[in-house]
């Protein structure tokens, strides 16, 4: 923690201190806390994606043209503890316990029931100033205005909002859910003598971060499924840790709080389970599939990288939820979605593959954007000894490279079938051949060397998979047939010019 935290003043003899601590105290360190995990900018809308994350698709990140490898799954061990990072948890526990060392989350909490004890279970009058001052601390003062305009007022004011905007309030609202949560658990434990007035001002402080959820999840557009995933995490999270204690009063507080998590929790998932539905009738409606197939040279599609985007996305929740509480059942239903979509992508991929007639560039685009989806959705179908530098197929990705030979590259090699005819006509029917060959490969080299395999490694293994069909038969047809070494010679029908020119395939 960057820099010394302020002491805050003794209250006075007549208590005056208590009724309103000063302000400013905790606001920088809490808006120097930087939420990762809560501004991937996700584009449901749009036709355009930046990758943000290191395992997104992206033109900025490796080369110009490749995807990462399954290596950076999101859903790995080592990505838990990198997720709980992203909203980095530990640095607002830490801000949250300094403020209960400080004495300043207990002065707010006797201001707010010495308020008066009437009002403050209806957060009306006097304690609601005081929420407004312990609100203002936290960075989050306009949630109050939000519940004071009460459903689609409060949407209306959210709407007058951008987009960038939108998501700056999202991190805001995260951060100020955080630090209030821990530090109400900072003080319940089992010797309080304020157990009741604690949990009657977390339920107050709670009950108005809620009302952002409500206001917020019709608003939310073209960020839609971060934003919510991430309000999705925080509120599971903060039901996952608020206290129960023994002490009867409290306890009925603190389990009608719990309810609220409880309730907006489920309200997220609803939403997010909505979005992927909208994100699908987005993509399978989309009427551009058949011209940008055939545009793109077979190189990932928008869409595909699109939906890989939000399981990504799914995924980071997971793992997060999972390292919060690995036997908490928030993640279940978020894990089924993933699958599902992950079921349907492959599904559409195949189906929108169809509109393109030209065989070879199907199963290139097939090729591309399955290994694509392997690659980053799928990471427990590769082993994990498996080298970084090493390709390594799925079934279907061996299907589509097989079906891509074979319709690309299968005629070529009908060029050179063995003659039966004897003597001088066998010859020039050989030599022939080889002239038809070289034509062949010349032309199919021509129609596919601007064609697109994004993967550097991808791309080496189809080369090698080619030259190994072709070169290697070529190869074997001129052993079985010496007498047409010096047809070939140096000129470009031997093997190794072949080779530098299947060489220079896909780079799009």
């Amino acid at each position: 923690m960057a820099g010394r935290l302020a002491t805050v003043p003794e209250e006075s003899a007549d208590g005056s201190t208590a009724a309103y601590p000063p302000r400013g105290l905790y606001l920088d360190l809490i808006r120097s806390v930087a939420l990762s995990g809560a501004q991937i900018r996700s584009t449901l809308f749009s036709h355009s994606l930046s990758g943000e994350s290191r395992s997104s698709y992206s033109s900025g990140s490796r080369t110009s043209d490749s995807y990462p490898s399954h290596n950076s799954d999101c859903s790995s061990g080592s990505a838990q503890s990198a997720a709980a990072a992203d909203f980095c948890t530990h640095e607002l526990k830490t801000i949250a316990r300094r403020m209960v060392s400080d004495g300043y989350t207990q002065r707010m909490v006797k201001a707010f029931n010495n308020a008066s004890p009437a009002l403050a279970s209806q957060y009306g009058g006097q304690p609601n100033r005081v929420l407004e001052s312990w609100f203002l601390e936290l960075d989050v003062d306009w949630v109050l205005q939000i519940r004071e305009k009460h459903g689609s007022q409060g949407q209306l004011w959210l709407q007058d909002k951008s987009a960038s905007s939108l998501q700056d309030l999202v991190a805001r609202w995260i951060r100020g859910l955080t630090v209030i949560v821990h530090s109400i658990c900072e003080l319940v434990f089992p010797d309080h003598n304020e157990l009741e007035g604690v949990a009657r001002f977390g339920k107050a402080s709670i009950t108005g971060m809620l009302a952002f959820v409500d206001a917020a999840v019709p608003v939310l557009k073209a960020e839609k499924l971060q934003a919510v995933l991430g309000m999705y995490i925080c509120v599971c999270t903060s039901y996952m840790i608020i206290p129960v204690p023994m002490h009867t009063e409290s306890r009925i507080i603190f389990n009608e709080i719990r309810s609220s998590l409880a309730r907006e929790g489920n309200s997220l998932k609803n939403a997010i389970f909505s979005t992927m539905k909208e994100a699908r009738t987005l993509v399978e409606e989309d009427d551009l599939w058949a011209i940008e197939i055939l545009r793109g040279r077979g190189e990932v599609h928008r869409n595909a990288r699109l939906m890989v985007n939000y399981i990504l996305y799914m995924k980071k929740a997971v793992a997060m939820l999972d390292h919060f509480a690995p036997v908490h059942k928030n993640s279940s239903g978020l894990k089924s979605l993933i699958n599902d979509t992950i079921d349907y992508l492959k599904d559409l991929l195949s189906r929108k593959s169809e509109l393109c007639s030209d065989p070879s560039l199907r199963y290139l685009f097939l090729l591309n954007n399955s290994y694509f989806v392997a690659q980053l959705c799928e990471p427990s179908r590769f082993p994990t000894w498996y080298a970084r530098d090493k390709t390594q197929l799925t079934p279907e990705c061996q299907s589509y490279m097989h079906s891509y030979l074979n319709v690309s590259w299968g005629h070529v090699l009908s060029c050179i079938r063995k003659s039966r005819f004897p003597g001088p006509i066998h010859r020039w029917i050989n030599t022939s051949s080889i002239a038809k060959f070289e034509l062949a490969v010349r032309k199919t080299c021509q129609a596919h060397k601007f064609w697109k395999v994004p993967d550097p490694l991808l791309r080496n293994e189809l080369r090698g998979a080619i030259a190994t069909r072709v070169v290697s038969g070529y190869r074997r047809y001129l052993e079985d047939h010496p007498e047409l070494q010096k047809h070939v010679g140096h000129g470009g029908s031997s093997p190794e010019v072949l080779e530098e020119m299947l060489g220079e395939l896909f780079e799009g």
